[in-house]
């Protein structure tokens, strides 16, 4: 990359900003079971405060810096509400990986995002190109047109043929609405003209599904490959398939082409789909049928090294 920015003279950044959790739970809403473990010492919220005043820090230092850059700055702090304004020339998220990938629903393709970890300490940050410390430096090459440029793919969703959302960046959820219940679903690969190439009537903890970016969060854990950062693929794991009697099952790992779709029909009639994470989930009933495949809308995110896949949960 080596084109600025800057498109018509003075940059346009947008400052998308996590809630730290003391902001929300002791600040906002003065919770007395939190200030009753925080005045004990209590080993559960003990980075708490560390943690909120990395990112206090971090917020200043992104501040700081784009007064420096001369670049025009508008500030968001509700991650899940942000959408992408006219002109803007670079979304900058200062938070974590939860942070950006609330953020990232509200972003369109082409617009380049740059994370920035603000508790590196605590906190992975897979998917930010910068970290407390050295957000000036990496905002200015931003600008500048110098940080590597990598395009992710994102999955489209659709509950019944309608589109609940384009920019699913990690994964989808699909489970019993009871974390305790079994999942019931009948699971179908589709291919070009809706033929289904293979599906299979399933019993499980529920299902991941998601696109490469998140090939080494969930998807890993439950035993699922590493992806190509650059894939263009799907994968499915399925969460501990149940084999009453040791037979075989077909379609409990496996990818997603480019221009194939899965389909999954609940047998179910309280379950759930969550789109990463927990704060969009979808209801879905029994014979809802939830379609996912590749999305048109890539995310450009910058400051990712080629080796940038280990990580996370």
């Amino acid at each position: 990359m080596s084109a600025s920015l800057s498109r018509f003279g003075r940059p346009h950044v947008c400052v998308v900003l996590k809630r730290s959790s003391w902001r929300k739970w002791v600040e906002e809403e003065e919770d007395p079971r939190i200030a009753t473990l925080l005045e004990s010492g209590d080993e559960t919220v003990q980075r708490m405060r560390q943690s909120h005043d990395d990112h206090v820090e971090t917020i200043e230092e992104v501040r700081e810096a784009l007064i420096d850059l001369g670049a025009e700055a508008t500030w968001h702090d509700r991650p899940h509400a942000f959408r992408i304004e006219d002109g803007c020339d670079l979304v900058v998220v200062v938070g974590g990986d939860g942070t950006l990938l609330g953020a990232s629903h509200g972003v369109g393709p082409g617009v380049p995002l740059l994370g920035v970890n603000s508790s590196p300490s605590y906190s992975v940050g897979f998917f930010c190109g910068a970290k407390k410390g050295n957000a000036r430096a990496a905002i200015a090459a931003a600008l500048a047109g110098r940080l590597r440029r990598t395009e992710l793919a994102r999955m489209r969703v659709e509950l019944n043929g309608s589109g609940l959302l384009d920019r699913v960046l990690n994964e989808a959820l699909f489970c019993h609405a009871s974390p305790a219940a079994t999942s019931r679903y009948i699971l179908r690969l589709i291919g070009k003209g809706g033929v289904s190439l293979a599906e299979e009537e399933q019993k499980s903890s529920g299902i991941w599904v998601g696109p490469a970016a998140g090939s080494t969060a969930a998807q890993r854990s439950a035993g699922g490959r590493i992806l190509p950062l650059a894939s263009g693929k799907l994968q499915y794991v399925v969460r501990e398939p149940y084999r009453p009697h040791g037979e075989m099952l077909s379609l409990t790992l496996g990818v997603v082409g480019e221009e194939q779709a899965l389909r999954i029909k609940s047998k179910m009639r309280r379950a759930c789909l969550f789109l990463d994470g927990d704060p969009i989930a979808h209801e879905v009933t029994i014979g809802d049928v939830v379609t996912m495949r590749r999305s048109s809308e890539p995310l450009v995110v910058l400051g990712l090294s080629r080796n940038h896949h280990t990580r996370k949960r």
